[in-house]
């Protein structure tokens, strides 16, 4: 795998991209072991002998090109799979960290699984390898976030390490915790099945039972583990993260229940322990075929299932493994798998006089970046139209099928197309094809987005953002009510005057308001940005 080094060859600048800055290496020359590093790069000198322990295994690795905004947390959680994680130091400004693992055998056994197995942290591929140093020294003050991190896994740690052939008893881990935590799924843009929770949690040990409910209009599992210590790594390292991009976050804390009482193995709750239970409910039994896949995704290289690790936040899941859970549910929601390799819908019941392109771009960018849009030739009521994944796709026909656009109720479903063609070389087809692959108004394009945070189903009160402080409310209201419709209350927000809630009579209002408005031009250039708000005023 390109940039996965096992045998790291000589690197010219090796010694001076790991100097940091106001930490101590020790190193093997017993002499350096208490000098200060600094990264001005005069001492990285001194170092030059080291070179040549290029390649040389290091219970202490060197990783590269971080994403910006990545956790000590999601760093440390690439070696625990692997053994106990001993020192940290982060390099926030150079997209860098060094991971010293408890013993160099674990640190071995890392890189060789991750030459293997491109890591991710965030969607992006980053880079392992052996660090010059044998033992990583930190200045806990320059240091202290990732110290206070390292100190609560290794508590974990501690609490699970053999003693003498028996475990710690439980009441190590103080308090004595539950085996079972109670998850929540905050920002469920997209769906989350038991099986991609069960591929999930199954990286910090064996996941026994998970049931899965909705409460308060939220999705929620009880999970169990064999152990509560795994109970305990599992909510340190993922409470918080994010499954998919920018959303799906999951929000986890102990249960007071102790063991889960499950009757019945479906698509809501499983009992990994009993595969005799009855489906109950009419629900589908998980297919044979898809158990296989998982017992085949998560016993990669012969690895216990624990030892998987995973990339957090978004948690990388195995393509083949996400596809099966995907099937299980019967529906995706996975970056990189479409749903069904789905990203092109058919929109039907449009009003042909009135439907172009841009409207349908603008309404169904709201859920995700449109690439193309085609009007049927010789049904001008259809159209087509291609997303930018099939995630995206699921999203926009759960929102926007039985929507009224143009005074007709829409109907939106998955197209057996794969793509949309453009019209050939040439060809006039009157404007009905458009491709807007390369447009500035995506509002996905960039990860991380407030966008994904903002995606709501069409609602008669639009959130407007960008207004200049030279346009008032009455500017506002009279715009929108030449859409057509009628404003029915505005608001603009106390602390910030550039955005602001309008609400008009009826949802379809709103979604011809939004379709008319989107990037409006209202000066001083500023265009103006609609989407759907949950609040009403």
């Amino acid at each position: 795998m390109d940039g996965i080094v096992t045998e790291v060859a000589v690197g010219v600048k090796r010694g001076s991209d790991e100097l940091l800055s106001g930490s101590v290496l020790s190193s093997p020359n017993s002499n350096m072991s208490g000098m200060v590093v600094t990264a001005n790069g005069n001492d990285s000198k001194k170092f030059k002998g080291e070179d040549k322990m290029d390649g040389a295994p290091s219970r202490v690795l060197h990783i590269r090109k971080l994403p910006g905004e990545v956790t000590e947390t999601e760093v440390i959680a690439l070696g625990l799979p692997f053994g106990k994680v001993t020192n940290i130091l982060m390099l926030k400004g150079k997209n860098q960290a060094f991971l010293e693992l408890a013993t160099e055998e674990a640190a071995i056994t890392m890189v060789n699984y991750y030459s293997a197995v491109t890591p991710h942290l965030r969607n992006q591929p980053i880079y392992i390898q052996y660090s010059n140093h044998k033992e990583l020294k930190t200045d806990n003050t320059l240091n202290q976030r990732a110290q206070v991190v390292l100190q609560a896994v290794t508590a974990v740690q501690t609490a699970n390490t053999p003693l003498s052939g028996t475990t710690v008893s439980e009441s190590a881990v103080t308090p004595a915790q539950s085996p079972v935590l109670r998850i929540i799924i905050d920002n469920m843009y997209y769906p989350v099945t038991l099986d991609v929770l069960h591929q999930i949690f199954s990286k910090f040990g064996a996941v026994l039972k998970i049931i899965t409910f909705t409460k308060n209009n939220q999705f929620q599992a009880l999970l169990q583990y064999g152990d509560p210590v795994n109970a305990q790594q599992a909510k340190l390292a993922l409470d918080g993260q994010n499954i998919y991009n920018a959303c799906c976050t999951l929000r986890i804390d102990f249960s007071k229940l102790v063991n889960l009482n499950v009757k019945y193995n479906n698509d809501k709750s499983r009992d990994y322990t009993r595969p005799d239970l009855p489906s109950g409910d009419g629900q589908p039994a998980l297919d044979p075929a898809i158990a296989a896949a998982f017992a085949k995704e998560t016993s990669l290289l012969g690895l216990p299932v624990a030892a998987v690790p995973g990339a957090l936040s978004p948690l990388a899941i195995p393509n083949a493994a996400a596809a099966a859970a995907a099937a299980a549910a019967g529906r995706v929601g996975m970056p990189g798998v479409s749903a069904g390799g789905n990203t092109v819908l058919l929109v039907s019941n449009l009003n042909e006089e009135m439907v172009t392109p841009q409207s349908l771009f603008t309404l169904f960018g709201v859920y995700g970046d449109v690439q193309r849009v085609k009007i049927l030739y010789n049904k001008k009521d259809s159209a087509l139209i291609q997303m930018a994944d099939g995630n995206q796709s699921q999203l926009a026909m759960n929102h926007l099928n039985g929507q009224k656009m143009y005074g007709k109720i829409i109907r939106v479903t998955l197209s057996k197309h794969q793509t949309v063609q453009l019209p050939r070389e040439g060809l006039d087809d009157q404007g009905l094809t458009k491709d807007f692959g390369n447009s500035p108004l995506h509002r996905f394009k960039k990860p991380g987005s407030k966008n994904f945070q903002n995606i709501f189903p069409p609602s008669a009160t639009l959130h407007l953002s960008n207004i200049p402080p030279s346009v008032a409310e009455e500017d506002l209201r009279t715009l929108f009510a030449n859409t057509g419709g009628t404003v029915k209350a505005f608001k603009f927000f106390q602390r910030d005057h550039k955005m602001a809630l309008l609400q008009m009579a009826t949802v379809e209002e709103a979604i011809q308001a939004l379709i008319d408005l989107h990037n409006y031009n209202l000066g001083e250039n500023h265009h103006l940005r609609v989407s759907f708000s949950k609040s009403t005023i």
